[in-house]
């Protein structure tokens, strides 16, 4: 009698301070009904504004948001034909987050087309997804499919260069060590040799002209501390989330494929702008040649390397940028240029090289770009630690795999109650003093005499 009284009177405080309440237990056990995902307030996210336009009526979008004036409602991307190739099976990518998705405004949260209200209509390629932005406003022109998961290739060697251009100095003479010649056998090497010392200015330039693997392990393993390579890697992805790149993670410094690697078109929008601000990559990245030097010590001679990337050959106020390729992500590139005081960049994910390749896509979209009048927007880039001040934590692993949280684990609370732990502490104390006097009573019964 006493312990259900004292249930019902712990029940009236949970709905009076308008707390859940759990279920009652059956025969399985309680049954615990939480949400897979920690609760996340769409409040928690900074503000994005959008340029300003003409009214345009448009289709409600994600939880009922309406496209921002001046922004054609989401369309299909204008696709090129290509070929069909074979490829191995696409990776799941994690699941999609509607806040995430949201970073620099509602209406780059499509699948689809999202272009200014008036603006041409955009060449069509055979990328899967693509953004042309400004890096010097921020503006985002226009995409398809600005937050989709894509696998990076090496364009992802952009990412290791907005993490470690700041932290190594050009001119240090390294040593390269058997683990950074780990490469896949096969893949995009500059020809570095073990043993062999080298400025870190020259392995640079092997990684973004000739794109070499070695040079990203290279790089990582130098600036990643005492982990090494390891702590490299993790740099990168606190470097991506500082720049508001919630979409994107590295497994491979030099974006070799590797199980959970992803990025977007948007997220490579905002590294490449990083990497443009700093004066040292605008200089590599628009380098036509280097010399790598001779090694004596491994019997070597010194050999020249030359940009890969056609876009500063044949491209008008080109200002260099990245391509990338592997059998599962496919032809990645970016690229940027300047032309009559704006500096523009392009990033594509997941293209064919028929009927033009990556970086004549590219120019391609930079093309139109340029032609759409400055103010012409459809979202923006956020600046560095804009987008991070509030990000949510990232889920567990059970989170992650969409399994219900057990009731006893332990982690964050779901399902709101976060910001009702004031109430829970309140009604476990009135529940600790009823178990308290319930106790006291039965010894003082104990000690009364017979």
């Amino acid at each position: 009698m006493k312990v259900r009284l004292l249930a019902a009177v712990a029940t009236a405080v949970l709905l009076g301070a308008g707390a859940p309440v759990p279920a009652a237990a059956g025969p399985t056990g309680p049954a615990v009904s939480v949400a897979s995902r920690p609760a996340v307030s769409v409040a928690s996210r900074p503000a994005v504004s959008v340029a300003p336009g003409p009214a345009v009526s448009g289709t409600p979008g994600p939880a009922g948001v309406t496209p921002a004036s001046g922004v054609v409602p989401p369309a299909p991307c204008p696709k090129a034909p290509a070929p069909r190739m074979s490829r191995p099976p696409r990776p799941s990518p994690p699941p999609a987050e509607p806040q995430e998705r949201a970073v620099g405004g509602p209406a780059l949260d499509t699948a689809g087309l999202v272009v200014p209200a008036g603006a041409a209509r955009p060449p069509a390629v055979t990328a899967i997804s693509w953004l042309v932005a400004d890096l010097d406003t921020g503006q985002v022109l226009g995409g398809c499919g600005p937050h989709e998961y894509g696998t990076p290739a090496s364009v992802q060697k952009l990412l290791l260069a907005a993490t470690m251009l700041p932290r190594l100095d050009p001119q240090q003479v390294v040593t390269v060590t058997d683990g950074d010649m780990d490469i896949e056998p096969g893949s995009s090497a500059v020809g570095l040799v073990a043993g062999g010392r080298y400025r870190i200015e020259t392995v640079w330039l092997g990684l973004l002209l000739q794109s070499g693997n070695e040079a990203a392990n290279v790089l990582a393993r130098l600036g990643g501390g005492p982990d090494g390579m390891a702590g490299g890697v993790r740099a990168m992805n606190e470097e991506a989330h500082r720049l508001g790149a919630l979409q994107t993670h590295a497994v491979t410094p030099s974006g070799l494929d590797g199980k959970g690697q992803f990025t977007s078109a948007y997220d490579l929008a905002l590294i490449a702008r990083a990497c443009f601000a700093d004066p040292t990559f605008r200089r590599y990245a628009l380098t036509e040649a280097h010399r790598i030097p001779a090694q004596p010590a491994q019997r070597t001679k010194g050999f020249e390397i030359q940009n890969e990337n056609q876009l500063i050959y044949r491209y008008p106020g080109a200002l260099g940028g990245k391509t990338g390729f592997t059998d599962l992500a496919r032809h990645t590139y970016v690229g940027a240029a300047q032309r009559n005081g704006r500096r523009l960049v392009v990033t594509l994910l997941g293209a064919e090289p028929q009927p033009a390749r990556g970086w004549e896509q590219g120019a391609a979209l930079l093309d139109w770009g340029f032609s759409l009048p400055r103010g012409a927007a459809v979202g923006r880039l956020v600046e560095p630690g804009e987008s991070t001040a509030s990000a949510a934590a990232t889920p567990s692993v059970l989170a992650a795999t969409g399994e219900p949280r057990p009731a006893a684990a332990s982690g964050p609370l779901e399902d709101g109650l976060v910001a009702r732990w004031p109430v829970a502490a309140v009604v476990a104390a009135v529940i600790g003093l009823l178990g308290a006097a319930l106790l006291w009573r039965r010894r003082a019964g104990r000690r009364r005499p017979s």
